[in-house]
């Protein structure tokens, strides 16, 4: 019986800084609004665009280094697989969630806090003294849930 392929790419930017949280265990999990932008043309020659959200969840050291590095309208790649939940809340009403499941992360764009905006450096007075020091992000990495992960520990 052949498996199926649940894989899904995205690249786009963030719409506000990470939300860090962390299981009792002690494991990080870090959850992004992504936008991704498609523009297309019409019938009648006009430019249509469509921006979809998109809730990511990065979990472990790839979710630590998310929390860290990223920010409001930095660009970002994910890689990951798409998950539907449904969630019974204290109403009784049914609640559905469509979550991305990132296994890569990697950042685009300026290296600067919130990479993805235009014209932000230029509020900012130049420096002119000493070079500041730059804290370059860490390559991006595969997600490693370790051997203490279980399925209890996933708060959805």
């Amino acid at each position: 019986m052949a498996r199926g392929v649940n894989k899904v790419i995205l690249v786009g930017n963030l719409g506000n800084d990470p939300d860090m949280k962390y299981t009792q265990g002690g494991m990080a999990i870090c959850t992004l609004s992504l936008a991704t932008t498609s523009v297309r043309k019409d019938k009648d020659g006009n430019t249509q665009e469509r921006t979809e959200w998109h809730r990511v969840k990065l979990f472990g050291k790839l979710g630590e280094i998310a929390g860290e590095y990223l920010r409001k309208g930095r660009q970002v790649y994910i890689e990951g697989s798409i998950r539907y939940d449904k969630f019974t809340g204290q109403d009784g009403v049914e609640k559905y969630f469509t979550d991305i499941i990132a296994d890569e992360m990697q950042m685009l764009g300026g290296g600067g806090e919130g990479g993805g905006q235009r014209g932000e450096r230029q509020d900012r007075p130049q420096q002119r003294s000493a070079p500041a020091q730059r804290r370059e992000a860490p390559p991006a990495s595969k997600a490693d849930f370790g051997e203490d992960f279980a399925d209890d520990d996933i708060p959805f």
